[in-house]
């Protein structure tokens, strides 16, 4: 039905998390409707960031052509406060909300040991090395308000304690605008765990 190169694209192209067999099919043909420039620019850009993205030597977000990411190398960051987060995707997440100035630590994933993700294929050696030769003061333990989250963040502050640095976990509870009467036990739970005081 389709032709051999059509087909590829498709393929390939539901190979991709999130495009299932109708988006990939409908990708294909907005490619093969656009201008050839556009696509050798699609094109262009997959190649390019295969060839020139690599990981932070310090933090492990992603890096383009350099050993150290955007933030590690931005001197006016606070270099004694760290964020763990589990993800590169994470820290557009945080640096969004512009609150936080310090640097980062990408996990690369959290502990769930149903699918054989332990401390070993994490980056947890490295972020207790980076405790002993930075300096760092503060972690923040940033990952997912999940099951395995939440395992990842007890599981660090039991290694990151004893250490003698201050470490953090982010508040969870409920979102801004949200209505009592549609939050889970859970959600509610955390809230009304991480109160703080009201100054009038």
């Amino acid at each position: 039905m389709y032709t051999g190169s059509l087909r590829a694209l498709i393929d390939e192209l539901g190979r991709l998390p999130g495009i299932g067999p109708k988006s990939a099919q409908r990708i294909a043909f907005f490619v093969l409707k656009i201008p050839g420039e556009d696509a050798r620019r699609l094109a262009d850009a997959i190649v390019a960031v295969k060839e020139r993205t690599t990981l932070c030597e310090r933090c492990f977000n992603v890096a383009e052509s350099g050993n150290l990411c955007d933030v590690c190398a931005d001197t006016r960051r606070d270099p004694h406060v760290v964020c763990v987060v589990e993800d590169p995707r994470d820290i557009v997440a945080v640096e969004r909300t512009r609150q936080f100035r310090g640097r980062y630590h990408v996990l690369h994933g959290a502990l769930n040991p149903l699918e054989g993700i332990g401390p070993d294929q994490l980056r947890v050696r490295e972020l207790l090395e980076r405790v002993d030769t930075e300096g760092i003061t503060e972690a923040i333990l940033c990952t997912n308000p999940n099951l395995e989250g939440e395992a990842t963040a007890m599981y660090l502050a039991r290694l990151l304690t004893p250490l003698g640095i201050t470490v953090t976990r982010i508040a969870s509870g409920l979102p801004v605008g949200g209505d009592l009467e549609y939050a889970d036990e859970l959600t509610l739970g955390r809230a009304i765990e991480g109160r703080r005081a009201v100054v009038p």
